[in-house]
């Protein structure tokens, strides 16, 4: 369904078309309607009110009229962008829906024009959010006591300078202490950590960076190395003193971590509806809703628009 190709200037339309893999422009077909995938807040491709069979004939006198889900579209809407030749760019995308292009054309001068009707879906889309959740136990001072909560503050900043330089946020889920009956033991005060590691936009942050190094992915990759560097090496510190344990230390083998997507609400991923996006958090189709910051899209035959977070 996608297509690349140039239409070069020409006194008639589409008298010729150069590929070039720098432009990409959308097809439509009038057996079936074309998905379209825009990048929410960004411009769409270039989407071509013309069929596959039409690009490759000379089209006298084309007429191109869009219409999208909020009724007629024309550039002197300053989100739209209709060329000459009917190709329609919209800007800053952010309305999901059916759009149809209508084009009146003649083959030969002397024939009668001729009716075309050609109808897109246009998703919004966007990356998902990816995350590590780690947890970790801690044996902790009695459960009411006020040293539990500073530790708690010194831990999540000690955290967070560790993966700062990499434009990495340590955001504490939870942390709740616990009272844990020891096999064949006893009963011990423990904390449960629960924290995300999440990776930022690095060009709100002003710094400069290759583009590997700025890869969200990667600087996740290393800030989990780190995180799980600094636990080893409080397991070793307290293996090699010979000073008794402190009163908080952590519990040897409870780091536990795994990897996390997300969309936002509304959104949702879905490989066999969209397989051109697979990976893509799709706004959600009429009949479906995503309440949260969940990865799917639910059923909900009440919901009947773009984009739903009720049902």
């Amino acid at each position: 369904l996608f297509y690349l190709l140039t239409v070069q200037a020409s006194k008639r339309f589409l008298r010729s078309a150069v590929p070039r893999h720098s432009s990409l422009k959308i097809v439509g077909s009038v057996i079936f309607p074309v998905k379209v995938y825009a990048k929410l807040n960004h411009n769409s491709p270039r989407i071509l009110c013309i069929t596959n069979h039409l690009r490759n004939l000379e089209l006298i006198d084309p007429v191109f009229q869009w219409n999208g889900p909020g009724g007629h579209l024309s550039s002197k809407n300053s989100s739209v962008k209709i060329s000459p030749t009917g190709t329609l760019i919209l800007r800053h995308f952010n309305l999901s829906g059916v759009y149809t292009c209508s084009i009146v054309y003649k083959l030969t001068a002397m024939q009668p024009h001729k009716n075309l009707l050609i109808k897109y879906l246009i998703y919004a889309y966007s990356d998902p959010k990816h995350y590590y959740e780690f947890t970790a136990q801690y044996h902790a001072a009695p459960c009411n006591s006020s040293h539990n909560t500073t530790f708690e503050k010194a831990l999540l900043q000690i955290l967070s300078k560790l993966v700062v330089e990499l434009s990495c946020e340590v955001r504490l889920i939870k942390a709740e202490c616990h009272h844990v009956k020891m096999q064949r033991g006893g009963l011990q005060n423990e904390i449960f950590f629960t924290f995300s590691v999440t990776s930022l936009n690095r060009k709100n942050h002003n710094r400069q960076c290759q583009q590997s190094a700025c890869d969200a992915s990667h600087r996740l990759n290393k800030a989990k190395h780190l995180i799980e560097k600094f636990f080893k090496q409080q397991v070793e510190v307290s293996r090699k003193s010979s000073e008794p344990l402190p009163e908080i230390y952590y519990i040897d083998g409870t780091l536990q971590m795994v990897w996390v997507d997300r969309c936002y609400p509304g959104y949702g991923i879905n490989a066999v509806m969209h397989p051109d996006c697979p990976e893509c958090c799709v706004v959600c189709s009429p009949g479906s809703y995503n309440p949260s910051n969940g990865i799917h899209c639910l059923r909900c035959d009440r919901s009947l628009i773009y984009g739903a977070t009720k049902c």
